[in-house]
């Protein structure tokens, strides 16, 4: 059995390559690999033959070899004219699937403040309805002021140790690592954000953090944590207490305006 050319073995490899990166390894991940990654990973791949190959003289005119003898050797004029037409024909294939409309289906219209769901969860728990769950430290605002106070200090600690990184010492979206997300945290001292969202929103948008936002909040998902991975349902609730009693905004209640 003939020898198979170091041409070919260079060729037989770089192709593997770009079928594990393009297939294997796209299905090992459940995720398509952008373009440019297997491109950038293709030139390393390139450039490690390339190095191979010319590392001896003897080596670099064997691979070169094959060819030569495609390009000048008379006895392979078949050869030439069968690369005459299919490297063309490869050419016109891959401008065409560039180039070529397609028939992408409508994007999901994307949306600043995501429609929660019909049904409040922490967890698998499930708290009640959107409109219906409430803060179950709201009413010791009226019945009991100092556990309202506890509760209000229990947020601020929560907050300060978990969520002034990004929504700032002020609650005012400027915190230490603020300028390097996008859509930016979400600044409590605006007077458009907390009394325009119930009490429930909040706790569906902290407990579900980036990661739970539906279609709508897609392609830029805010970078918050799931939060109910962490913290416990009083602990979310005592912070979105700490932030109204912080900014003197109220959240929402259905049935108000305001």
């Amino acid at each position: 059995m003939k020898k198979p050319s170091l041409f070919t073995i260079c060729f037989v490899i770089f192709i593997l390559c770009w079928v594990f990166l393009r297939f294997f390894i796209g299905g090992v991940i459940s995720k398509p690999i952008p373009n440019s990654v297997i491109l950038m990973y293709m030139a390393l791949v390139f450039i490690a033959i390339l190095v191979h190959i010319s590392v001896e003289d003897t080596r670099f005119r064997e691979f070169l070899r094959p060819i030569h003898e495609t390009l000048v050797d008379e006895n392979r004029s078949t050869r030439r004219l069968v690369f005459a037409v299919l490297i063309p024909l490869l050419m016109c294939g891959f401008t065409y699937t560039n180039i070529a409309k397609k028939a992408n289906p409508p994007g999901d219209p994307r949306t600043v403040h995501p429609t929660p769901p019909d049904n409040l969860m922490y967890k698998d728990i499930v708290l009640g309805t959107m409109d219906k769950a409430e803060n179950p430290f709201r009413h010791y605002e009226k019945d009991n002021p100092e556990a309202y106070k506890s509760h209000i200090e229990n947020g601020r600690t929560v907050y300060y140790q978990n969520c002034f990184y990004c929504h700032g010492d002020h609650l005012d979206g400027k915190g230490h690592f603020a300028d390097a997300l996008n859509p930016l945290p979400a600044n409590f001292q605006d007077p458009g954000v907390l009394p325009n969202f119930s009490e429930s929103f909040f706790f569906w948008r902290i407990s579900k953090g980036g990661p739970g936002m539906p279609a709508s909040g897609t392609p830029w998902n805010s970078a918050m944590p799931i939060w109910e991975d962490y913290l416990t349902q009083d602990e979310i609730w005592e912070v979105i207490l700490f932030l109204s009693d912080y900014t003197g905004y109220k959240p929402r209640t259905f049935g108000e305006g305001h």
